[in-house]
């Protein structure tokens, strides 16, 4: 079995976090190697200063680390961390998984999401990716239980998008009883109850008169 290299866009923002876990559980097979990807933007830290660029790194290396410690849970999984700087449109993003052949792109949708961006300037965005495209999008916690979830896999249809769509929704499980079987403890004796039948015995010295 060929070995998959799926690439998750690591942000601070809980949709990204339930798109690892739902990666974990429902796209990672044995021998994959999960690369945690970050991209920081020096335009968000207001200066190109060497300071500031190392504290945005160490930031997102952070946070990198803190998506890392959610997949302890999984043996023998193979994680790598890749941060860079780039913009917050996507490009960088759309460069390094070509450079890395990825598998699939798992991203967490959200109202800022970089996807968004990308659909409105890009007729075609899977194209610019060269992979399968997963966004996970995660419904408002009110209407969330962990323990009931039904993923549902749409085509996006909005700024013509073409990636696939996760969508994390309730699911209620209706009461349904096994129906009764009707128990017989001797359906057919004739086939289990059985008698046999005694030879007469022959008399010596001959037949009686």
């Amino acid at each position: 079995m060929d070995v998959r290299k799926i690439v998750v866009v690591v942000e601070d923002a809980e949709a990204a976090r339930t798109a690892l876990g739902w990666a974990l559980r429902n796209l990672l097979r044995c021998g994959d190697v999960i690369t945690l990807l970050h991209v920081y933007s020096a335009a968000a830290g207001g200066s190109r200063s060497r300071k500031k660029l190392r504290l945005l790194r160490l930031r997102g290396y952070q946070l990198a680390l803190s998506f890392k410690d959610m997949c302890s849970g999984f043996p023998n999984t193979n994680i790598e961390i890749v941060v860079v700087e780039g913009d917050q449109d996507g490009a960088k993003i759309a460069a390094m998984v070509r450079e890395m052949g990825a598998s699939a792109l798992v991203v967490g949708l959200h109202d800022q999401s970089f996807l968004y961006k990308l659909a409105m300037r890009h007729d075609d965005i899977a194209s610019n990716f060269n992979c399968r495209v997963l966004a996970i999008r995660q419904p408002p916690s009110s209407l969330f239980d962990s323990t009931k979830t039904h993923v549902i896999t749409t085509d996006a249809s909005s700024f013509s998008m073409d990636f696939s769509q996760v969508d994390m929704t309730p699911l209620d499980l209706p009461d349904i009883r096994p129906p009764k079987i009707p128990y017989r403890l001797c359906p057919n004796p004739s086939a289990i109850i059985w008698r046999s039948r005694r030879k007469p015995r022959r008399r010596r010295g001959g037949s009686s008169r």
